[in-house]
């Protein structure tokens, strides 16, 4: 055993991370956000945790308004998880430019995302700085899963960088550089 570094650590045993993506919205503004850094924190009632750097167009968003969509892409969208994690709503419409279709949510401002294989919406209920990211802590106030029940769910894991790994049919691809 040799005493090493956190990215080294990262490098080896973190990865790889299943993607979701946080959607946002506020004052006639949008964005799409690929996380790796999500988890369960609450059963009662649901919620989930993100963090999300604040330089981030979305990490403002969220701030503002007090709430987001969790959005999980299937393989289909591996290209569209690029995108959006290298642009910045800042500078262009994500959806517009994608191609992916907005859905009105039932109960936030953001976005669902049709194109997903499952969407939350969330309620902002605590939000706490850990460095160079903010911890964001949402309530489940609403499930809305994909019509097309054969696609395989959480499929795009993140293994660093701009490295994806596919899994279909139950079959694990190697990286893809996208």
């Amino acid at each position: 055993m040799h005493e090493s570094s956190w990215h080294e650590f990262r490098k080896h045993c973190a990865r790889p991370e299943r993607v979701v993506w946080a959607v946002a919205a506020h004052g006639g503004r949008r964005s799409i956000c690929p996380l790796g850094w999500k988890m369960n924190t609450s059963g009662s009632p649901p919620m989930m945790a993100i963090s999300v750097a604040p330089a981030r167009f979305t990490h403002g968003l969220i701030v503002e308004s007090g709430e987001f969509v969790l959005a999980w892409p299937g393989e289909d969208l591996a290209e569209e998880t690029l995108y959006c994690g290298t642009q910045s709503g800042r500078d262009v419409d994500k959806f517009a430019v994608t191609g992916l279709t907005p859905l009105p949510a039932r109960t936030v401002g953001a976005p669902l995302v049709r194109e997903c294989i499952a969407n939350l919406e969330c309620r902002l209920v605590n939000s706490m700085t850990t460095g160079d990211h903010t911890v964001f802590a949402g309530e489940i106030v609403a499930v809305w899963l994909s019509e097309a029940p054969t696609r395989p769910l959480c499929s795009i894991d993140h293994a660093g960088g701009y490295d994806f790994l596919l899994e279909k049919g139950g079959y694990r691809f190697g990286v893809v550089r996208a």
